[in-house]
């Protein structure tokens, strides 16, 4: 079994910064692709950010140059900085694994964190 958890979530004011952890225990063998997704009230889930095991990021247009991804390795964590907040930004934020496992060494599994929430408002 693989477990994401998330953290950091909160209610943060238009213009300001929150930073979300995610990290992923459990049976693993390595970790290619790790990602955070986003879903506001109504809408799709939707792309936010990617990385991967070599530190490449990715970003959806809406976010370049105010999130910042990265991630630890050795921790098999990733993090979301997210900078200049805007109300669009609400919505409930998921981390994302693309793994193998050690039980499974020849598949790989995709797995999902349950979702923190993130609330921009005055």
């Amino acid at each position: 079994q693989v477990q994401l958890v998330e953290s950091g979530g909160g209610l943060v004011q238009p213009g300001g910064s929150l930073r979300l952890s995610c990290v992923a225990s459990g049976s693993i063998f390595t970790i290619n692709v790790m990602g955070w997704y986003r879903q506001a009230p109504g809408k799709t889930r939707e792309l936010v950010a990617t990385i991967t095991s070599g530190g490449s990021p990715d970003y959806a247009d809406s976010v370049k140059g105010r999130f910042t991804i990265s991630r630890d390795n050795a921790k098999n964590t990733v993090y979301l900085q997210m900078d200049s907040l805007k109300p669009e930004d609400t919505a409930v934020y998921y981390c994302n694994a693309e793994l193998v496992r050690l039980d499974s060494l020849f598949r790989t599994f995709v797995t999902w964190g349950q979702g923190t929430q993130v609330t921009v408002s005055s």
